[in-house]
């Protein structure tokens, strides 16, 4: 099994590489697991309580489950992945069968962060995009798919994503194997990930 962890800031365009990867390899070889689905179980707290976790710091994520979930799906297992609800800010009761393939694309913002998950990656990714990029797709998705308004995704912004993508998700490029500058639609970085993936598959 290949593992490959795409990694980058808020709204980098991590999904749009996830997407250029997968779709040009047969469906039946790759899976693909989001780190927002390993964000820490909280029905212990109230809804108000939920809206005020850091969910761009490290603690949010409970990594020793997705350390547990891949070294599982290596060992040819299956594991139920969780599903996480952005609107109550916590995970549902539902779960994700999800079987192991010849590559498992592991992609969130956080998942170079962890040593420990780290070392399970065979390929290390960070899709790179200009801050103001990042921004204007982080305002368009959280308004349109999370239910979210303007004042309250701006000010998360500055109080939250800013200093935390300088803080901790900025400086896991250092451990990245490719850098893919995502301001444009890059194929050429696409391609040569693909054709490690293939290689690999042979």
């Amino acid at each position: 099994m290949l593992i490959i962890g795409i990694a980058g800031g808020t709204g980098c365009g991590k999904t749009t590489v996830v997407n250029q990867i997968v779709n040009e390899l047969p469906e039946n070889e790759v899976g693909v697991i989001s780190q927002d689905s390993y964000y820490n179980e909280t029905s212990h707290l109230s809804y108000d309580e939920r809206t005020k976790i850091n969910f761009d710091h490290p603690r949010a994520i409970d990594f020793d489950l997705l350390y547990d979930h891949l070294v599982a799906l290596k060992n040819n297992e299956v594991i139920e992945q969780p599903v996480y609800s952005f609107v109550k800010h916590n995970r549902t009761k539902d779960s994700i069968l999800t079987h192991p393939h010849k590559v498992m694309i592991v992609e969130g913002i956080l998942i170079l962060t962890n040593p420990k998950v780290r070392e399970l990656f065979d390929i290390k990714i960070y899709v790179h995009a200009d801050s103001d990029e990042r921004l204007i797709r982080r305002i368009k998705r959280d308004i349109s798919e999370r239910g979210r308004d303007i004042d309250e995704v701006l000010l998360r912004y500055q109080t939250t994503l800013k200093p935390m993508h300088q803080q901790f998700i900025e400086p896991t490029k250092e451990f990245a194997d490719i850098i893919i500058p995502n301001n444009r639609y890059n194929t050429v970085a696409v391609d040569i990930v693909r054709t490690i993936i293939n290689e690999r598959l042979l």
